[in-house]
């Protein structure tokens, strides 16, 4: 009798089980969000649409009336649009994507159809952080591009700081003093002067009726005010250049590349941690409206009232906040978001935190939202 040799077939490994997802659950996830049409278009439409329109505006206005309408481009503009547009409301939109993808499942009934296919269900949770950033990150960065071509290639010719529209741009310390000493008037009554003893200061040197340069002196409640002469004025006028140097050296005609890119970064991080908060939170709350409704909540409300108030005994809970962390980590060229200057506490000054600080609360949020959304994915009744 002949015996036939039968070499076994390994059975093949499963990995429905693995907490990682696969490339085929990503796609998955990036086409469900995708066509959410109306999501869509409100991300868009934040981060590219209203900006390039707002360009557009501005470059047809300048092109026809260019005498009333200032050029399209510039510092002050991108100032103005990541700050005051793409950051505050980038983080919104981002949010509400990161709520639609945190429930959805949920919502459309789907989650126990997806929990009998074997999969993990931590894999199905992180398999939506991969498919928002697909459509997150790209679309903050066009936006991004977009307003930093236009603030570039059509910014002024001209720089106009405090007032004055023909001042040199991008001069040094010496040569901002020299221009201020060939210019007093114009520097006096334009750039001004913070004099350390108040009102009652003897022998101020200030601008008066008509632009003239004049010396009031204030002795025993009599005002007097005389025509300064060429010597005082020149004085006068370097202490102004001196107090707004630091102010004039990070006012530009267009924005340096090194602030471009730091900003498209900070902006970035911002509407990443938008969307895995709204992940989180959506995926812990079972539902998107409520999550919506509080991220708008802490974004507009929230931040800026905590951010700028110091609370006895809860200080440190308002260090907590990634809104406040986000602010130290800004950079240097652009203006405080919520107003203000970046220390001090109080009076409408930005609450101090080191920067290692506002990087580990950055770190914290998102490391403690994606646990947490992850745990109760893992936990939910199919």
């Amino acid at each position: 009798m002949t015996t036939t040799d039968v070499t076994a077939v390994p059975a093949t490994t499963s990995h429905r089980g693995s907490p990682i997802p696969t490339g085929a659950m990503i796609m998955t996830r990036f086409m469900e969000l995708r066509k959410r049409r109306g999501l869509m278009i409100a991300l868009l439409a934040v981060n590219i649409g209203v900006p390039t329109l707002f360009l557009v505006v501005r470059l047809i206005a300048h092109a026809v009336a260019p005498h009333s309408y200032g050029p399209a481009g510039g510092y002050s503009i991108f100032e103005d649009l990541i700050a005051g547009l793409m950051y505050i409301f980038g983080f919104i939109v981002a949010a509400t994507l990161g709520c639609t993808a945190g429930s959805v499942d949920l919502t459309e009934g789907m989650f126990r159809h997806l929990v009998v296919t074997g999969r993990s269900r931590l894999a199905l949770y992180f398999a939506r952080i991969p498919a928002g950033l697909m459509i997150i990150v790209p679309v903050v960065a066009a936006g991004i591009i977009i307003v930093c071509s236009v603030c570039v290639v059509a910014a002024p010719t001209k720089l106009s700081f405090d007032g004055i529209s023909n001042m040199p741009a991008g001069l040094s310390r010496q040569g901002f003093l020299t221009w201020a000493e060939d210019h007093p008037k114009l520097t006096i009554c334009e750039l001004g002067y913070r004099y350390q003893g108040g009102p009652n200061t003897p022998n101020q040197v200030q601008c008066g009726p008509n632009n003239e340069v004049v010396v009031v002196n204030n002795q025993a409640g009599s005002i007097t005010a005389t025509p300064a002469t060429k010597a005082e004025m020149r004085n006068q006028a370097i202490k102004s250049a001196e107090q707004n140097y630091k102010s004039y050296a990070t006012t530009f005609l267009s924005p340096p590349v090194k602030l471009m890119i730091e900003t498209g970064l900070w902006v970035e991080l911002w509407a990443v941690i938008g969307f895995l908060v709204g992940l989180g939170l959506s995926s812990l709350m079972g539902q998107r409206t409520v999550p919506v409704v509080l991220l708008i909540v802490y974004e507009i409300v929230l931040t800026p009232l905590f951010s700028r108030n110091a609370i006895p005994h809860l200080i440190n809970a308002q260090r907590a906040l990634v809104g406040l962390a986000m602010v130290h980590i800004e950079p240097a060229g652009l203006p405080a978001v919520f107003g203000g200057g970046r220390g001090g506490g109080g009076g409408g000054q930005i609450l101090p935190e080191s920067t290692t600080v506002a990087v580990i609360v950055i770190i914290a949020w998102i490391v403690v939202w994606t646990a947490l959304g992850a745990w109760r994915m893992s936990k939910r009744d199919a």
